[in-house]
């Protein structure tokens, strides 16, 4: 029984740190998740600020270049 009781304590911390790892696990998946959300979405904003940026340099090639007198 003296054995019991002084491994009681010891799988209590055990069942405890088992309990946070399987929190810590769900909240490093669900982070990862986000990670790779957020990425997806930073790259679709580049691409669509890179075609933006053609289409405003396509634009700008159009304009008319002043010709000042020379007189």
């Amino acid at each position: 029984m003296s054995e019991n009781s002084s491994l009681e304590p010891v799988l209590e911390r055990v069942e405890r740190l088992l309990l946070r790892y399987e929190e810590l696990r769900r909240t490093n998946e669900l982070l990862t998740t986000q990670v790779e959300t957020l990425s997806q979405e930073r790259d679709s904003l580049k691409s669509r600020l890179q075609a933006a940026r053609s289409r405003i340099d396509g634009l700008l090639d159009r304009l008319p270049v002043e010709v000042k007198d020379s007189a």
